[in-house]
């Protein structure tokens, strides 16, 4: 039995918790720096979470509050709701709830919430009359662990780009992966072997913005599940081999108004609105800040660098994948959209997709014009060629990262005070701990030498 203070939506999901034998519920949400966390309920504090939400200690929360002001509440959002695939047998079953995080002191969102970041960013697009659509492609590693279980770096096949079995071992991880989301909800479009050894790529449908963060969220879980049952350990870290390709999340976004695809010309060379090019060229704008939100690691860096296929070079091209921002083929106009290259895997999906829709929508408030197209390969240019195309680079480190999004006022606002704060003192002392280390590579090329 449910009280009358449930929502149909709400009231379904205690249905569905009834009729699947769910015991446990994990209410999930996501810290500052885009680490999924949760507080584990019985099933039965179901309709509590509900009415009332469920109360925990905010301070113990990398970047969340202060010891004296703790208290956090999560509202489960009931369209999140899903059984955990790798939980589930015929007796008993686990399922998800993702949250929003509520200040108690005032009962409004708490501003340092990621989602709630995100959230504004839509609103502020819905203002401005548009729906955004986002559809990521998050590509990761597989590596095979020792004897203790820990993760190695050795890849547990030497397959490349859309290679078969027998050199392509991951089919059945990838395939009980692509189960998994399947039985959460997930749209599975491909899923293929991609460049690198041991290097994997699934792609889901594209859905709005929210929904599509929300998804990246559980798809890194999923994938680190589902791989651990394997004995394999699933890493989203943008670059862990040296020399090769690493790992990116290519971001395809579009704009809709009125149930039309905004970012969509049939008269334009492009097949691209003005609307289009004008959030391409905020984009282009604020590039170098939005990198620190969407590239976040000091490894970030060691994937962004030319010769390995990710982008470094500020501009954008219909055709070649050299450019920061390309505007991919679309076979009808609902499919007109734009891919942003440049962010990986690391990132917290809410941050990043709120910067790079804030940016996008400074463009077109501002009216800013969008350069034309390279189609040439801009890896190619030496840096003369760069500077009489105006194409300029992004930051070669997270330092300089760091430094681009103290100065951009618009990626600032987008992030909103308290999370900018924490965000930028969290990436400081990670890249003044890195500068005081010393690596493999330095004591390999230097101790016997000097």
């Amino acid at each position: 039995m449910t009280s009358g203070n449930l929502s149909a939506e709400e009231e379904a999901v205690i249905e569905q918790i009834e009729e699947q034998n769910v015991d446990f519920l994990r209410l999930q949400f996501t810290d500052i720096l885009g680490t999924v966390k949760n507080v584990s309920v019985p099933a039965s504090q179901a309709e509590k979470a509900f009415t009332e939400g469920i109360y925990f200690d905010g301070s113990s929360i990398d970047g969340f509050v202060r010891i004296q002001e703790s208290d956090m509440r999560l509202e489960p959002d009931p369209s999140t709701f899903a059984i955990l695939p790798w939980r589930n047998t015929e007796e008993s079953a686990a399922a998800r709830l993702i949250c929003d995080v509520m200040d108690t002191s005032t009962g409004e969102p708490f501003s340092g919430d990621p989602r709630g970041v995100l959230k504004r960013a839509i609103e502020r697009a819905e203002d401005m009359g548009y729906d955004i659509n986002a559809a990521p492609e998050p590509e990761f590693f597989l590596f095979e662990e020792d004897e203790d279980g820990r993760a190695t770096t050795k890849t547990n096949d030497a397959g490349g780009y859309f290679d078969l079995a027998p050199k392509d071992l991951a089919q059945d991880v990838r395939r009980d992966i692509i189960y998994g989301l399947e039985s959460m909800g997930f749209d599975i479009e491909a899923s293929h072997h991609e460049v690198a050894q041991g290097q994997h790529e699934i792609n889901f449908t594209y859905d709005d913005a929210l929904s599509t963060a929300d998804n990246v969220a559980t798809f890194r879980s999923v994938v680190r599940a589902i791989a651990a049952e394997h004995d394999l350990h699933a890493t989203f870290m943008p670059k862990p081999i040296p020399r090769i390709n690493g790992s990116g999340m290519h971001t395809h976004i579009s704009l809709f108004q009125g149930g039309e695809n905004a970012f969509h010309d049939d008269d334009d060379e492009f097949n691209l609105s003005e609307t289009a090019k004008q959030f391409v060229a905020g984009i282009l704008e604020h590039a170098p800040a939005i990198t620190a939100v969407s590239n976040p690691t000091v490894n970030s860096y060691k994937r962004l660098v030319p010769g390995y296929e990710a982008p470094v070079y500020v501009a954008w091209s219909d055709r070649n994948r050299s450019a920061l921002i390309r505007k991919p083929a679309a076979r009808v106009p609902a499919a007109s959209r734009i891919e942003a290259r440049f962010p990986d895997p690391s990132c917290n999906p809410y941050l990043a997709f709120a910067a790079l829709i804030h940016a996008g929508l400074d463009g077109i408030e501002q009216g800013l014009e969008c350069p034309d197209p390279v189609r040439e390969n801009i890896y190619e240019f030496d840096e003369a060629k760069r500077e009489e195309y105006g194409i300029n680079t992004l930051p070669t480190n997270l330092g300089e990262a760091v430094d681009a999004l103290e100065e951009d006022e618009v990626i600032g606002d987008a992030l909103g005070e308290h999370v900018y704060e924490k965000f930028v003192e969290a990436k400081r002392a990670e890249f003044k701990d890195y500068l005081v280390d010393v690596s493999d590579w330095e004591l390999d090329r230097y101790l016997e030498t000097f």
